[in-house]
């Protein structure tokens, strides 16, 4: 059926197999949205755009497919809102309401598409994982290139010219890097737990 695929059955994410407690789910919140905010201090500024190349998106790859769709998306939730409240976390320990603001609202919509697809399984192999995080890197950019666009003022045209197309390489290998490491951590979740 067509549907199959939209209907499939809800499987454990890796934060799932610690048998999180009410406490274990808010350190997991926390803790990914503090990756998130160190990974966003290694920040490379380009010059002739002001989107930086950081390691935050990395954070957000992991956490969204590692914690499942509920507590991603409350983690980079967490890390937005405690961002424009004033905790310099951000890229190069900026806070507030930065052009780039568009992106980190992304990620909530990136933890929520990442982890969804890891409950459906799709972390588990390699291919399906590299898949699965490239399509969490579109969720973050289908928000913060047009956010980019407007707070700029400028076409979309250029911003994608600014904001997307100067990030593929990278991008392509934090997917890579996601895309290994999740089943990777599986297989060693199954010798541990001898599955």
């Amino acid at each position: 059926m067509s549907t199959l695929a939209l209907s499939a059955p809800r499987r454990a994410t890796l934060a799932d197999t610690l048998s999180p407690t009410f406490a274990l789910n808010v350190a997991l919140v926390v803790g990914a949205a503090a990756l998130v905010g160190v990974l966003a201090q290694v920040s490379i500024p380009l010059g002739f755009t002001p989107v930086p190349i950081t390691g935050q998106t990395l954070g957000v790859l992991l956490a969204g497919a590692a914690l499942g769709w509920r507590r991603a998306s409350l983690s980079m939730a967490l890390y937005l809102v405690a961002g424009m409240a004033g905790l310099p976390w951000y890229a190069g320990h900026s806070s507030g309401m930065p052009v780039t603001l568009g992106y980190i609202v992304g990620f909530v919509l990136a933890g929520a598409v990442l982890g969804s697809l890891a409950q459906r399984g799709t972390d588990r192999t390699v291919i399906r994982a590299v898949l699965t995080m490239i399509l969490g890197e579109l969720a973050i950019y289908v928000i913060g290139v047009p956010w980019l666009a407007l707070s700029i003022h400028v076409s979309l045209a250029k911003a994608i010219s600014l904001g997307l197309t100067p990030f593929l390489a990278g991008d392509a290998i934090k997917a890579a890097i996601a895309g290994v490491a999740l089943p990777a951590s599986w297989r060693l979740v199954g010798r541990l737990t001898n599955r």
